[in-house]
């Protein structure tokens, strides 16, 4: 935070206003952002003024915006809350994006890390969800973590600093405030000391998380293996793990996947199988699993023209006429031009492709010869063709199609050479 300016979200309560008090006092660079939810009438636009002046009074500059809070929630299917925040945080990325700033600071404070902690563990939840919200991310800094509200309500008090209260957080219909109004008072109450002991505790959750975080980069090293962009892993290594789950878990969350038992169920299913989530997929490859990006499911195909002498996408190419055959390797292919009919074309294999192998008698779906070649999942997704109008010419860097080679009375040929 010293060293460059930051974007601090600021509410209007108690908590935003004594962190921007608290930042200015210390001679921090750093703007204001505050969202206005539209979901409380005059009282949110009161908000929003209150900001303005607080604003005007530090000389900081604002960045203010409006939602539609209600129909983004109906849209999306998802309650208010959640709407609010993915509202906030998307415009929050965008205005640090545009202004070029790289940290985010918020008011989270001690009671809200409680009242996570709490709403985590009614939700069932692993080690992560009861460390709570972490005081440092990669964009996102609060400062205020430490501290209790009641602490932050004494400073704002000892400082005489105005802020405005939000109507909606007395309001026990959301579970966050439910648990803010009517079980941490009691938890309180039964223990005086209780947010100390609870922040005790998380630090200590916090060193296990670190520990088994460690622990399970130490086994992805060793069992993740690069392979055509995504990882391959031998099933055999993950069923040895023990408990299995918690290390498929501990492996795959950041790629998004949550239904552990049916990743457990693809350890033994049949070779093809795959489960996806949003981002990512996991297949079950013969006695792999191979773990990959999403890709779009848009064809893609790249043309080369009469006399183009170079392909750059999507790999480099060097296309010359030649007099005769000279180095060969996989990454070679030699053609008789006069077989060809331009433009061609570079794609992806599909459904029903077939071709006549060079080498061999007759013709052969594209299907068959992968399977025939005992080809990985994504190896064949990944096979790219050259073709001549309907025709392939080669499955680049395996094997080309014999309609196209070279012969006696070949007249001109063509060279094409990958360049890796």
């Amino acid at each position: 935070m010293k060293e460059s300016k930051f974007i601090l979200a600021i509410s209007g309560g108690v908590d935003s206003v004594v962190l921007a008090h608290l930042c200015y006092d210390a001679g921090l660079d750093f703007d204001l952002a505050h969202c206005n939810f539209k979901l409380r009438g005059a009282d949110s636009d009161a908000d929003e003024e209150f900001v303005v002046n607080f604003a005007k009074a530090i000389d900081k500059k604002l960045h203010v915006i409006s939602f539609n809070t209600i129909d983004y929630a109906v849209s999306n299917k998802v309650n208010i809350q959640i709407a609010a925040r993915e509202l906030r945080y998307t415009w929050f990325t965008k205005l640090m994006q545009e202004n070029d700033i790289a940290t985010l600071v918020t008011a989270h404070h001690a009671d809200d890390n409680l009242e996570t902690f709490l709403i985590n563990l009614s939700r069932g939840t692993g080690i992560d969800g009861l460390t709570g919200i972490p005081a440092k991310t990669a964009t996102i800094s609060r400062p205020l973590l430490p501290f209790s509200r009641a602490q932050i309500v004494m400073y704002a008090k000892a400082n005489t600093l105005q802020w405005v209260e939000d109507s909606s957080n007395s309001e026990t219909k959301y579970l966050r405030n439910k648990i803010r109004h009517e079980i941490v008072p009691l938890l309180k109450e039964l223990h005086p000391t209780f947010l100390e002991n609870f922040k005790m505790t998380r630090g200590h959750l916090e060193d296990t998380a670190k520990i088994a975080a460690q622990h399970i980069a130490s086994l992805k090293l060793r069992y993740f293996e690069p392979y055509n962009g995504g990882f391959r892993v031998a099933i055999t290594n993950l069923t040895l793990l023990n408990p299995q789950k918690a290390y498929l878990h501990g492996f795959l969350k950041e790629y998004g996947f949550t239904a552990w038992t049916d990743i457990q169920k693809l350890l033994k299913g049949l070779s093809g199988k795959e489960i996806q989530s949003k981002t990512h997929r996991i297949i079950k490859d013969r006695d792999y699993l191979l773990l990959e990006a999403l890709q779009t499911a848009e064809e893609i195909s790249y043309s080369i023209f009469e006399g183009q002498t170079e392909v750059k996408t999507p790999f480099d190419m060097a296309i010359k006429v030649v007099d005769a055959l000279e180095e060969r390797n996989k990454n070679i292919l030699y053609v008789d031009k006069d077989a060809l009919t331009y433009p061609l074309t570079v794609r992806k294999w599909k459904k029903g492709d077939y071709f006549y192998p060079f080498g061999m008698l007759g013709k052969k779906k594209l299907s068959k010869y992968f399977k025939d070649e005992k080809m990985a999942v994504f190896s064949k997704e990944k096979q790219w063709l050259l073709c001549s109008g309907n025709d392939i010419v080669w499955v680049i860097g395996r094997r080309m199609d014999r309609r196209f080679s070279v012969t006696e009375t070949t007249n001109k040929i063509v060279k094409f050479s990958i360049h890796k």
